[in-house]
């Protein structure tokens, strides 16, 4: 295996952790600027359909659940015949994202890790190519305070609240085993995000309290584009999903689309005089426009970014999670506070199925809990048990069915699929 590259961030320290939505107050004082080490920029690589040297075309998606434990081993579960890989091991790590082929870890400490699951899909418009390679550890980003990191489609967001650093990872390079830098990108610290658009990059702006007061687009040498600015109070929670990219605002959703060099926004506000608490993270199926968020205490938001209408769905216990996956009979698949998974309905608001609580131990611990993820995809939802010590397979359309469970012989802290 290569040696992991590292950039190194010169940053103040803040901890962040995205895991419980909790936002701390930022330091006051100007940013210090990064001293990076890194490869220069690559050009963009493959040959149209997504290959890449040392990969092997499959006909089926190579469908996995990546799970990171609570000492930093990475392992490769393959969900077709339930095999094992080890991957590595990484730095302590107290959140985890992913773009369906990357994971990326971040802790408190500073430290970001990317890692390559060597396992994905190439989306040719009209029909899928499905890859699998090699799985590892391609390099760290060290900063001060846990990274916001926000997966693009070509490229990968990183923000530092701590001192309003930021970088755009170039996610060719990633295909290559490398970190290369896109952009650098410099605001106020605060709460906020870096978020890929197309080639273009998206960046909150300060506002009072230490919390983001708009977004600003930025061309792709990370220069702000006069006039591309929106206001979105308090942003918090962001996707993207083919109509384009989500930013959560107090009174509702931005929504930010790219043609060529312009890019535009548009509000889709809470229906009036709505007293639901507002979505502030968001989760759907790959590739869907329909996407959900947790309604504070109440049950959870479906936002169609299509058709630019939110829709309420209330529940009679609170949700932790909830993830939208958009098909012709409208499932969507919660976690509720007691440990259960919901099937609900988008085209009645009810409740289809559910299953028996699957993490009574888990729910005991808090730091457990905080890594829990309800992941789902065309046919079925994902949800790690960390201290059950499972990784639980559901068929959502066969009235919550536990189709498998797998036992993992660590503590699967963190949970991604990947392959899709």
């Amino acid at each position: 295996m290569r040696t992991p590259d590292t950039l190194l961030l010169s940053l103040p320290l803040l901890a962040l952790t995205l895991a419980s939505c909790s936002w701390p107050e930022p330091p006051a004082g100007p940013a210090v600027a990064p001293s990076i080490a890194s490869s220069s920029a690559p050009a963009r690589i493959g040959d149209g359909h997504g290959t890449l040297e040392g990969s092997t075309e499959i006909a089926e998606p190579q469908l996995h659940l990546m799970t990171l434990d609570t000492d930093g081993r990475v392992d490769l579960l393959d969900l077709a015949d339930g095999t094992i890989t080890g991957v590595g091991d990484v730095q302590e790590a107290d959140a985890l994202s992913t773009d369906g082929r990357y994971l990326f870890t971040s802790s408190t400490t500073g430290t970001m890790t990317v890692i390559d699951s060597g396992m994905w899909t190439w989306d040719h418009e009209d029909h899928f190519h499905y890859y699998r390679g090699e799985p590892t550890i391609i390099g760290t980003v060290e900063g001060e305070g846990e990274a916001v990191v926000t997966p693009g489609s070509s490229a990968t967001g990183v923000y530092f609240p701590a001192t309003g650093e930021g970088l755009v990872l170039d996610n060719d390079a990633l295909a290559r085993g490398e970190l290369g830098v896109r952009a650098e990108l410099t605001v106020e610290p605060h709460q906020g995000m870096l978020i890929p658009l197309s080639g273009h990059t998206l960046l909150t702006q300060p506002g009072p309290e230490g919390r983001a007061a708009s977004v600003q687009a930025h061309d792709a040498d990370g220069e702000p584009i006069d006039g591309a600015t929106a206001d979105c109070t308090d942003a918090r929670g962001t996707i993207t999903t083919p109509v384009g990219t989500v930013v959560g605002c107090d009174d509702g959703a931005l929504l930010a689309t790219t043609d060529d060099d312009d890019v535009a926004y548009e509000r889709i506000p809470y229906p009036a005089g709505t007293s639901v608490p507002r979505a502030t993270q968001f989760r759907a199926r790959e590739g869907r426009p329909t996407v959900a968020a947790v309604a504070g205490d109440q049950g959870a938001w479906l936002l169609d970014t299509r058709e630019r209408t939110w829709q309420f769905l209330p529940t009679e216990v609170p949700l932790l999670q909830v993830s939208a996956v958009d098909d012709e009979e409208g499932h969507v698949v919660a976690l509720t506070e007691d440990g259960r998974v919901l099937v609900l309905s988008a085209d009645t608001g009810g409740t289809i199925a559910a299953t028996e609580p699957l993490l009574t131990r888990t729910l005991q611990d808090p730091a457990l809990l905080a890594g829990v993820e309800l992941v789902a995809d065309q046919q079925r939802a994902y949800l790690n048990a960390p201290a059950e010590q499972q990784l639980h397979e559901i068929d959502f359309a066969d009235d919550a069915r536990i189709a498998r469970t797998f036992a993992t012989d660590t503590v699967p802290a963190h949970l991604a699929e990947v392959g899709r």
